[in-house]
């Protein structure tokens, strides 16, 4: 199933509608999945174009964005670069897994905020040590949470997270992936 949703969405939200949403939507996912399990597997599409030196024009569903690198790396310095957008990826993962959860354990969260840091060693990129990765070697994330529960209820919060990331776990496991030139 790709998921394409069409219906305009408010930027801000209170707590009582975004519980009334998350409630809504597993609600009718688990519906959906008890009734067929094959629609538990999604594809995402998402389209890339070349653009000014180094940059992309990147198409996910009806949204697009640019993505480029710094001057220091032949860019334009136009937009946020790859690593940078995995990152974000990763804390918007996070913060929907964390609002999903905090929803479905009964844990109060009156805010996230949530920071990313990644160190890459350039020296594979450049074709200088191929001993090296050429992705990140490290990433550490720093969530903080606000809100009227105790420490150990964010702890659970935070393993159940941890568990069902989707994002977290391309970051931390290896996926098979192809590469065909077309």
């Amino acid at each position: 199933m790709t998921i394409i949703d069409q219906t305009p969405r408010a930027t801000r939200t209170d707590a009582a509608d975004r519980a009334a949403r998350l409630d809504a939507a597993g609600a009718a996912w688990n519906e959906r999945i008890a009734a067929d399990a094959s629609t538990a597997r999604l594809t995402y599409r998402v389209n890339g174009r070349g653009t000014g030196a180094v940059a992309s024009e990147i198409t996910a569903g009806r949204h697009r964005f640019t993505v480029d690198e710094p001057a220091a790396l032949a860019g334009d310095d136009v937009a946020a670069s790859p690593v940078e957008y995995a990152l974000g990826a990763l804390i918007s993962c996070q913060i929907v897994v964390y609002r999903l959860y905090a929803n479905a354990l009964g844990i109060a969260v009156d805010d996230i905020e949530i920071t990313a840091e990644g160190d890459l060693d350039a020296r594979r990129l450049f074709g200088i040590d191929d001993t090296v990765r050429p992705g990140f070697d490290a990433v550490r994330l720093d969530v903080r949470l606000t809100g009227p529960e105790s420490r150990e209820r964010y702890e659970e919060l935070r393993r159940t997270v941890d568990d069902r990331c989707p994002v977290l776990d391309l970051f931390a496991n290896p996926v098979p992936t192809s590469v065909r030139l077309g």
